[in-house]
């Protein structure tokens, strides 16, 4: 059988693209999923991949929609290879059913952990340049203020971590990091 997977990073973005290539291409199911090709619990891809038998081919409509580093797509494609799963990428136009098609996969595993080393150079020289013009990077703490306000009412004991963390404007996790950070420092000085 042929599968056909799918995958956008975002829920903004939309597979129809995808799904119209992988349907052109004749695949006989077709799995899709809305997440980060970094993340290494993909629920449809995992699913996917159980179901996969000797015999039968995976399609996706470029490498990167499998996974976004070597180590990963090598390690699908050696157990394809133990498991004679046969994987056909459209974009890049290689099946590694072929020996030609394992020599390009090898090339394109490459290329797709180069892509993602430079994604991950940009922004980190991207956020260094904007440190250094004096730019806010992360979350801004709150006001002392603010942080007063928070501990009086923590204090008080009459007030919900969320009730808190509404009037002083931040989550009730942040409000717990704060009265935490507060149990240390005065552990601290004890």
């Amino acid at each position: 059988m042929k599968f056909g997977y799918a995958r956008v990073s975002t829920a903004k973005q939309t597979t129809a693209r995808q799904i119209d290539a992988l349907k052109a291409a004749g695949c006989d199911e077709i799995y899709e999923e809305k997440i980060s090709g970094t993340r290494t619990q993909r629920p449809e891809l995992d699913r996917l991949l159980d179901k996969l038998r000797p015999g039968d081919v995976l399609v996706v409509y470029e490498l990167k929609r499998l996974g976004r580093s070597s180590k990963q797509l090598l390690q699908l494609a050696e157990d394809f290879r133990d498991r004679d799963i046969g994987l056909v990428s459209l974009t890049e136009n290689f099946d590694t059913t072929t020996p030609m098609g394992r020599c390009v996969f090898t090339f394109w595993c490459a290329l797709a952990q180069l892509d993602r080393d430079i994604i991950a150079e940009n922004t980190r020289t991207g956020l260094e340049a904007a440190k250094a013009r004096g730019s806010q990077i992360g979350r801004r703490g709150l006001d002392a203020q603010k942080v007063k306000l928070l501990y009086s009412m923590y204090d008080t004991g009459r007030f919900s971590m969320r009730q808190i963390g509404e009037a002083v404007g931040v989550s009730k996790q942040a409000v717990s990091l704060y009265v935490k950070k507060r149990r240390e420092q005065s552990n601290g000085n004890k």
